[in-house]
């Protein structure tokens, strides 16, 4: 029975669109909420003079709101969905032959292009709420586009949105016309929090609900949650409430079968209570709905650096998400929406979403469009292009796993990886499983790869049986818990008492059976041993993450760790980077492993990646699977305990360490030798120049150097500062292993025949000596200090006769002399020896003579009367 058909506000904009679909291939249409466009314009598009006999598609963001759009559409055509309407999103189809209008998820779309290039038998394809800017829907429209130009100029397309600055879109689509829908709106009241609320978001929830109640509310509400889980625990916290005020708790998620989501968009006996993720915020109209609560919170997609696929954190919405959400409070009459949030909250948010195109993984849609035939993915007409690193990242990754050629050209493997609805990193996994014998359980991982979590809450490590608490696998659990719902036959009590998510048990056995008819395979695996399959599940979770292989670091097993216990392990990756290995993951014992999934940390201004599921390995399957990215690897170590350079042989695969041993100095080659003597003076700059060369020494000669430089300033004498002392020593560390060596060739003498030429040794050992013989008596040692003259010191009988001291530097500089008594301490210094024997003589030899009386002490020292 056709259901009764209330009219809308978009259904006065439907002659003209109509109109301008018939002038102009391409048309946008801005409409908010409510207004009708998902259920109203895509049936209108099936007139004859728009579509002929064609079929229709439209292309919506998320699985439940193409299922829900297709099922209201036929419900209004009074059909039966898979008659005239049907949809299909990933793992799931519901179509006939008679279908003419189709929902889509816009994946399927891209992956419909790739098998219908010229998309034989569609008329017209629809984009609804463009303004989510998904990435599937940036790359549909962009190969929809490139279509539109080259072979179908006849293609309509419709892009739809309630938010979005429609004139860049519009100039993209060839200046194509705008239509606008303002729709039917009541006024709704705001109401903020005035400050923060510390509590968890499920009392926030129960909070708000009763203050709603209070007011007399006489409609149904809808609360807007994170996730899931959130929904859950808020719906623990409102059960009391509800069944106080006879309220019907509904909810509302991707994870949910058909007739749960059914429950909660359908009108009801009782007032209900809806508790929703942000698939509510667009395409799906709720009837009844008077009240929002909205939480301001979203998982939004972003790139997993780990597993390339999306995450999805939790994170404040935007503003437009925002008005959005309230907007759902105002359809049918005036309403009211409570924000757990400060209105300074909301000023300071962004005014839009990022687009997935800009912060996504980019290796899925890479693939795809080097499939149609782009190679050059930077210069593809992109709507907004993604970042460069990106696209190379992407390119990377594909190379890495086969699917693609160096020139962007698609392999053979990378086409049979297109046929599968999965991320290429699952594909590839399939594909290897499948070669491999165990098809039915890598259809099973790739499917839980990207599925949620099967338990309903999480099981803490401490908390886990023995037997799963250590082991090669983190998908050995999820793998159980699935095989156990399939004996149960997937009844829900059973499930629940036992844990396991209902709902997301059957969506794996469906994207499971799936699979397996894709892949031909028969229902079990062929590998007869449960050991021989385990390790070849592993090879094949490997072959889908070559970039994710990791040791564990030295450290660890130095420091003895028990890795039975619940510590974190520190594990260094293929590309340098380091990570640490969760506490509840089971694959403690492995040296080697691969990490699929981690989240990060962040803490002190630093973020930590933490693996939380991972697979033991062994390093000889990356020869097997990847022989060509093994190299062997000469590297130069500084042994510190032993103060020598050593070099190790090293089996690489990219930047991690396979296996190693010492190297024979033997034949090296130049370029080995060069990186060793590096390494010397590397470690002997560190230790410092006065390990190899005596200190007092070069202070003496340095203080030489300052002497000359101030007797002779037309000439030019180096400084003798640090680095030109180590570059001195750079040149010995050449053809030495170690300090011992360095040391046994390196002095002050070998120091300077590096730091200065011939000529100016020869010139400072004349003018600047280290010693002066005077008056063929005795060689004595010349003291050079910084800024003052040079000094002798010598008893003061050794300069009996002589009426000058001795000068040095061509007779420029006259010696200071430190004339000295038996006890050795000087009894005048003095540059003017003349002036002493006339002045100050005669008192010290009355003083000298009265304490050393065995002494000769003349009383004309310049003419003594014998030599003493």
């Amino acid at each position: 029975m056709q259901e009764a058909v209330h009219p809308l506000p978009i259904d006065s904009l439907l002659p003209d669109l109509k109109a301008s679909l018939q002038k102009n291939p391409n048309l946008i249409i801005e409409a908010a909420p409510g207004a009708g466009k998902t259920t109203r314009i895509p049936p209108a598009l099936l007139d004859p003079k728009l579509s002929k006999n064609g079929e229709v598609w439209v292309l919506e963001p998320r699985r439940i709101a193409a299922r829900l759009s297709a099922r209201r559409v036929a419900e209004e055509l009074g059909e039966r969905l898979g008659e005239t309407v049907g949809y299909q999103v990933r793992f799931e189809e519901i179509s006939s032959p008679r279908t003419r209008l189709r929902f889509l998820t816009e994946g399927v779309l891209t992956r419909r292009l790739l098998s219908n290039p010229t998309l034989k038998g569609v008329a017209a394809i629809v984009l609804d709420e463009f303004h989510e800017r998904h990435l599937q829907s940036d790359l549909a429209l962009a190969l929809l586009r490139r279509l539109q130009k080259t072979t179908r100029p006849d293609l309509k397309l419709l892009v739809m949105s309630a938010t979005l600055d429609a004139a860049p879109l519009a100039r993209y689509l060839g200046d194509c016309p705008i239509l606008r829908s303002e729709g039917r709106r009541f006024d709704i009241a705001l109401e903020f929090l005035k400050q923060e609320d510390a509590r968890p978001l499920a009392d926030q929830v129960a909070s708000a609900l009763k203050k709603l109640i209070a007011t007399k509310l006489d409609g149904d509400v809808l609360v807007f949650l994170p996730g899931a889980a959130e929904i859950r625990r808020a719906q623990d916290a409102c059960t009391e409430i509800a069944a106080q005020e006879n309220l019907l708790l509904t909810l509302l998620h991707g994870e949910l079968s058909t007739s749960e989501q059914d429950r909660a968009v359908r009108p009801a006996a009782q007032r209900k209570v809806i508790l929703s993720t942000n698939v509510a915020e667009t395409s799906i109209t709720i009837d009844g709905v008077v009240a929002v609560i909205d939480s301001g919170l979203a998982r939004i997609a972003e790139h997993s650096h780990w597993s390339g696929l999306p995450t999805l954190p939790i994170q404040r919405i935007s503003q437009a998400a925002a008005i959005q959400r309230a907007g759902r409070a105002g359809r049918t009459r005036t309403g009211i929406c409570l924000r757990l949030y400060t209105e300074m909250d909301f000023t300071t948010r962004r005014a839009f979403e990022t687009p997935e195109i800009q912060r996504l993984d980019l290796a899925g849609a890479a693939l795809e469009l080097h499939a149609a035939g782009v190679q050059d993915l930077m210069h593809f007409d992109w709507f907004e292009s993604p970042d460069a690193q990106a696209i190379a990242a992407a390119d990377l990754l594909l190379q890495k796993l086969s699917a693609i050629k160096c020139n962007g050209e698609v392999t053979t493997l990378g086409t049979k990886m297109l046929r599968y609805p999965l991320h290429p990193r699952q594909s590839r996994l399939l594909l290897e499983a499948a070669a491999r014998g165990v098809a039915e359980r890598g259809a099973l991982i790739a499917v839980l790869m990207n599925e949620r979590d099967l338990r309903i809450r999480k099981v803490s490590t401490a908390t886990r049986p023995k037997a799963q608490a250590m082991g090669e696998s983190d998908f050995v659990e999820p793998e159980e818990l699935f095989w156990q719902a399939q004996y149960l036959k997937f009844d829900f009590q059973q499930l629940q008492a036992r844990d396991i998510n209902p709902g997301t048990a059957k969506a794996i056995d469906r994207a499971h059976k799936q699979l397996l008819r894709l892949l031909g395979q028969p229902a079990a695996d062929n590998a007869t041993k449960i050991e021989e399959a385990d390790e070849q599940i592993r090879v094949a979770i490997l072959a889908g993450y070559p970039d994710r292989v990791a040791r564990r670091q030295e450290s660890d097993n130095a420091l003895g760790l028990d890795f039975h216990s619940a510590s974190k392990m520190t594990l260094k990756f293929s590309n340098g980077t380091v990570a640490q290995l969760a506490s509840e993951s089971a694959v403690r014992s492995s040296e080697y492993l691969v990490a699929v999934e981690a989240t990060e940390k962040q803490a002190n201004r630093s973020v930590t990646s933490i693996i939380r599921t991972a697979v033991a390995i062994q390093p000889d399957w990356l020869l097997d699977l990847f022989p060509d990215a093994i190299h062997e690897h000469n590297q130069v170590i500084w042994n510190a305990n032993q103060e020598r350079v050593e070099v190790v042989s090293q089996m690489l695969y990219d930047q991690l360490v396979l296996d190693e041993s010492r190297v024979d100095f033997k034949n090296l080659s130049s370029e080995l030798e060069r990186e060793i003597a590096n390494t010397l003076f590397d470690a002997a700059r560190k230790r410092g120049w006065q390990h190899f060369v005596n200190s007092e020494d070069m202070a003496r000669l340095q203080a030489r150097f300052d002497f000359m430089q101030r007797t002779f300033p037309e000439t030019i004498w180096p400084s003798l500062e640090d680095d030109e002392i180590f570059a001195a020593l750079k040149s010995y560390c050449k053809g030495k292993r170690s300090f011992r060596e360095l040391c046994e060739s390196v002095n002050l003498a070998s120091v300077s025949q590096t730091l200065f030429s011939y000529e100016q040794r020869s010139l400072l050992n004349r003018m600047a000596p280290e010693t002066i013989h005077f008056a063929g008596r005795k060689n004595l040692r010349i003291n050079y200090e910084f800024g003052q003259a040079p000094w002798i010191a010598s008893r003061l009988q050794d300069f009996f006769g002589l009426l000058t001291g001795p000068k040095i530097a061509d007779g420029r500089t006259a010696l200071v002399l430190h004339l000295l008594a038996p006890n050795q301490r000087p009894v005048q210094i003095t540059q003017d020896l003349a002036g002493f024997w006339e002045r100050t003589y005669p008192q010290v030899r009355r003083e000298l003579s009265r304490r050393y009386p065995k002494h000769s002490w003349p009383e004309d020292p310049k003419y003594p009367q014998k030599k003493l």
